[in-house]
């Protein structure tokens, strides 16, 4: 996997210190200077490669200079292969961090029990009455949960409910997700169906900040997934769920890191 660390940001230029091990933890990733690659725009080297564009949070996330490990709490309503993504990751070193809790809407979610079987705290909140949103109490009961996990970040791993402004403005800038396509291309449901009905021939995943949009936040990374032509729609999400299982974690590990540097539009690496 090919990314290059860019972004969209807040105004501000904010500095954020380069760890030379985020290289090394990721021996498959280079991130190459590319004059003609516009911000925001995906630079293949066509071998499928992919392009990385990172947003620093106005909120600091780099812990490498503290003496507490980067907190993350996961939101999920299904299996949790992301989580567990994630949690190998940490374990095998190469995301610096910690799941402090995991959450969920969903009773019998089996990332509740992923999260159990790792020793991670895992709780179900009820959701309440609404079928697709959090109603007011059970959002400020995940907010409670969040905040009580003193988490710095909160991911979103097949969480099957729109984020409202409670959540967002309880943690700003700092609530993530991945999505199954090559946003702003194919936001919504059934990404993967859409690229395939529309004849592209090259999809992906990306992970964004979460604003009050529809897959509409900033993007902190993509990689690419090639439409092949014996594909179906289940084919197709199948590989594009394991580009996720890389993506996510590399992205998070950034964070964590603290290894970019926003200038306007554009996160580059410090050198």
């Amino acid at each position: 996997m090919l990314f290059r660390l860019g972004a969209l940001a807040n105004q501000q230029s904010l500095p954020v210190r380069i760890d030379p091990s985020f290289s090394r933890s990721y021996r498959q990733v280079s991130i190459p200077r590319q004059a003609n690659c516009l911000p925001g725009k995906i630079c293949p080297d066509g071998m499928g490669n992919s392009t990385l564009a990172g947003k620093q949070p106005r909120q600091s996330t780099n812990r490498m200079t503290d003496s507490r490990t980067f907190r993350i709490g996961v939101l999920g309503s299904g299996k949790g292969s992301n989580f567990v993504a994630l949690a190998e990751a940490i374990r095998a070193g190469t995301v610096p961090a910690q799941v402090a809790v995991v959450l969920s809407d969903v009773e019998a979610a089996g990332i509740l029990e992923r999260a159990r079987e790792r020793s991670i705290p895992a709780r179900y909140i009820a959701p309440g009455k609404f079928r697709t949103k959090l109603d007011d109490e059970s959002e400020a009961a995940f907010v409670s949960a969040l905040r009580e996990a003193q988490v710095d970040l909160v991911m979103l791993a097949g969480f099957m409910r729109i984020i409202k402004s409670g959540l967002l403005n309880a943690f700003p800038n700092r609530v993530i997700n991945i999505h199954p396509s090559l946003l702003p291309s194919f936001p919504g449901l059934e990404a993967w169906k859409q690229a395939l009905d529309h004849g592209v021939k090259v999809t992906g995943c990306t992970v964004h900040f979460v604003d009050a949009g529809v897959d509409s936040g900033p993007i902190i990374g993509q990689q690419t997934v090639p439409v092949l032509d014996p594909d179906t729609p289940e084919s197709l999400h199948q590989r594009i769920h394991a580009a996720e299982h890389e993506l996510y974690p590399a992205c998070i590990a950034a964070l964590a890191r603290g290894t970019i540097e926003v200038r306007g539009r554009r996160v580059v690496r410090r050198s």
